[in-house]
């Protein structure tokens, strides 16, 4: 019960991808080494449709290390749709799937605790940021207005929680019965009636690129937010078409 695939959701990485990639699989061989996770955990890579060598490199990490496998998307589906694809993708293959986006922003330190509270009993863990005092007044601003939206809509929404979470087979399986279109994974996580825990811990600027979250896909994904807390379950798994055009699964 300690097999973890660490998804990786990418687009357009070219410039960070190699060296987020190496901190990540030292960190997982790390906690492979202290017994704390199996020897058969993985990082996948889940490429979103990008048009630069995001792909290429991702083909050369697979090849070179036994530890990385990948699936690719036939286009360019969205963030929260890559996490999904990934975590469906791992579901069957491990006891349990930890999100980090590539930039990696998110502390990798923070995965030893997450893993820690995984293994006493939780079946969600959410990381959560301490303080936004990196953050411009802009950006502090609109992430306010933001949560305020979710929230009115009902979604029960963890603030300063994005998608750096571990969650396991079963979250994932319940997860699922919320179906995979139009998707806010932060607003649904704390629905599934699962053993929940929250580590903190201090977001890093980027090493490279720009975010991906446009003015526009953060107002989009606030929709999303505000519907999610009206969203009905299902008894049983609702999968949609996931678009996975490529795979380097081991």
């Amino acid at each position: 019960m300690n097999c973890l695939y660490i998804v990786v959701p990418c687009y357009n990485e070219e410039a960070v991808l190699l060296q987020s990639a190496d901190i990540l699989l030292k960190k997982l061989r790390a906690l492979c080494a202290a017994n704390l996770l199996g020897a058969e955990s993985r990082i996948l890579f889940v490429d979103d449709g990008s048009s630069d060598r995001t792909w290429e490199l991702i083909e050369t990490l697979c090849a070179e290390n036994a530890d990385a496998c990948a699936i690719g998307l036939s286009r360019n589906r969205g963030h929260q749709n890559a996490v999904m694809a990934g975590m469906l993708t791992a579901a069957p293959r491990a006891d349990a799937a930890l999100t980090i986006d590539a930039d990696l922003q998110d502390d990798t330190e923070a995965i030893d605790e997450m893993v820690e509270k995984w293994h006493a009993g939780a079946d969600v863990v959410c990381g959560v940021r301490r303080k936004r005092d990196t953050d411009t007044f802009f950006k502090r601003t609109t992430a306010q207005g933001f949560y305020f939206l979710a929230r009115l809509g009902g979604a029960k929404v963890i603030s300063d929680h994005a998608d750096f979470r571990l969650m396991s087979r079963e979250a994932i399986r319940r997860l699922s019965c919320f179906g995979t279109d139009d998707l806010f994974l932060r607003g649904l996580v704390t629905r599934l009636g699962l053993p929940l825990e929250t580590v903190y811990y201090d977001r890093r600027a980027r090493m490279a690129g720009e975010s991906k979250y446009t003015i526009r896909k953060m107002l989009h994904l606030a929709m999303r937010g505000f519907r999610s807390g009206r969203a009905k379950a299902a008894s049983a798994p609702q999968l949609g078409e996931l678009y996975i055009e490529k795979e380097i699964l081991k």
